[in-house]
């Protein structure tokens, strides 16, 4: 009986031993798990890290080296212009209000040798003539000089599918191809380059008539495509060359 005591005693302490020696199994188990995940967490936040610092300075690098930054939007003077608005009227100015301007049409009179001051009479009117429907926000005229007719927040009749965004400029000339005297191109230049900065423009929003419609206007533009690459590099320099940048606004 008393043998049988003590072997029950040898099996309880072995039996504690076991499970003593199961849990400390189990902690080491737990402990080496947490390990490898504490490393493998580690290693990942490092290798992110590390890609992170050669990503930015190599991305910053990249577009020194090989993308040419846009630069930001330059503002020329307001060229000298006679504003003359037609008179509210269904044929020449609806005053409807335009959509966000996102382009500049330019154009061509189809009348040569008339002046800017011709045209917009002809516009003006249409109120009593209802020929037809048409106008312009601005006409440059043979010497150079500028008369707005229609405020670039309304609607004129002149681009066809594009009249709701676009701001207009009619041209005057004399020649029959349709080129234009040195003073009309120069006030041309700078007319369209004000307008860009006025709502911040780039020189691909600025097209002809006929990139609208197919229609042959401006004439000179449309058969000369050299002549119209050249205008645009035209603004484009005389931007450069007169334009600043706006001021920052104040917080």
């Amino acid at each position: 009986m008393a043998a049988h005591r003590r072997n029950d005693r040898f099996y309880d302490r072995d039996w504690e031993e076991e499970k003593r020696y199961r849990r400390k199994k189990k902690r080491r188990r737990q402990e080496r798990m947490a390990r490898a995940i504490f490393v493998g967490g580690t290693g990942c936040l490092l290798v992110l890290f590390a890609a992170l610092l050669v990503w930015f300075p190599g991305r910053w690098l990249w577009n020194r080296l090989f993308q040419k930054e846009e630069p930001a939007t330059l503002l020329v003077e307001a060229p000298d212009y006679d504003v003359q608005l037609l008179t509210p009227n269904e044929y020449s100015r609806p005053q409807t209000a335009t959509d966000p301007i996102t382009g500049i049409v330019i154009h061509y009179t189809a009348n040569p040798g008339t002046s800017a001051q011709n045209n917009r009479d002809y516009f003006e009117g249409l109120k009593d003539s209802h020929i037809t429907k048409t106008s312009s926000h601005f006409i440059v005229g043979i010497e150079g000089e500028i008369i707005q007719c229609i405020p670039t927040k309304e609607v004129a009749y002149a681009s066809n599918s594009r009249n709701n965004d676009t701001v207009s400029i009619e041209t005057c000339y004399i020649n029959e191809d349709g080129s234009y005297e040195q003073a009309t191109y120069d006030s041309l230049v700078h007319l369209t380059a004000w307008l860009m900065g006025k709502f911040n423009l780039k020189i691909d929003a600025v097209i002809r008539h006929y990139d609208v419609t197919g229609k042959l206007c401006p004439l000179y533009f449309v058969e000369h495509e050299d002549a119209w690459a050249q205008f645009k590099q035209d603004v484009v320099d005389y931007i450069e060359a007169n334009g600043s940048t706006p001021p920052k606004e104040q917080e």
